[in-house]
């Protein structure tokens, strides 16, 4: 499979073969972050001059908070390329309902790699990471379960990144994008866990007794992604 996000693509619109542009209504809409963009270009990122150099095949997603755009933009390009595989090769049995709503969460999830994109390089120009290549060997696109269980590991792992991370954004305007994108991110996860087993969209195993969600490091985070992505991604420098 071809990187992420190709050299020169059209990054408004999905890896093959969801290739439709993104119009630019549709990618406010859903975002929901005209204000923001602008408030990251006015915010600037003086404090994340990181030029440290890194090893061939390693991708550091930097310092402060671009960092930690850049450790959501890594997660989103995956994601986004997971669906868009889902969607180009329907696993077998795939009902319509099931069609609709998995091309409604491939379109959100190309809005929030795309969003992440520009956001980066509206206030950090070149402080973006490059796209990134997947590595779904292990997914059988073919087979449900093993499409859903996924999908329930990206959903979950991304939620819980949301969470982890809120602590280490310094600018309140990010951290008010984050909080909409996060929301978004709960509602697939509670889709795809409701595919797998009715009703298990609130289980144990990903709400504590006090009613909160997860909420994991970017070490853990990334320990968790790795499998999946060819290059190595460093996140040490993420939020500091």
């Amino acid at each position: 499979m071809s990187n992420i996000i190709k050299p020169g693509e059209d990054e408004a619109g999905f890896t093959k073969p969801l290739y439709a542009p993104i119009k630019r209504r549709s990618f406010f809409m859903y975002a929901g972050a005209t204000a923001g963009v602008t408030a990251l270009a006015l915010a600037g990122c003086n404090d994340d001059e990181d030029n440290s150099p890194s090893m061939p095949g390693m991708v550091d997603l930097g310092s402060g908070d671009v960092g930690v755009l850049n450790y959501a933009y890594a997660l989103e390009q995956l994601e986004a390329a997971f669906y868009a595989q889902v969607i180009a090769t329907p696993y077998a049995n795939m009902n319509a309902d099931e069609k609709t709503y998995l091309t409604a969460i491939a379109k959100h999830e190309a809005i929030h790699r795309d969003f992440f994109k520009k956001a980066i390089d509206t206030a950090a120009a070149g402080k973006a990471i490059p796209g990134l290549t997947p590595d779904f060997s292990k997914i059988n696109f073919l087979d449900r379960n093993s499409v859903l269980t996924t999908a329930r590991t990206f959903e979950d792992l991304g939620v819980s990144a949301y969470n982890g991370a809120g602590k280490l954004i310094k600018d309140t305007n990010y951290l008010l994008i984050a909080g909409k994108i996060v929301s978004v991110e709960a509602r697939h996860a509670a889709y795809i866990r409701d595919l797998i087993n009715n009703g298990s969209f609130a289980a144990d195993d990903i709400v504590d007794a006090n009613g909160l969600d997860k909420a994991n490091d970017v070490a853990t985070v990334l320990a968790a992604a790795q499998p999946f992505i060819k290059e190595t991604i460093s996140g040490a420098n993420v939020g500091k």
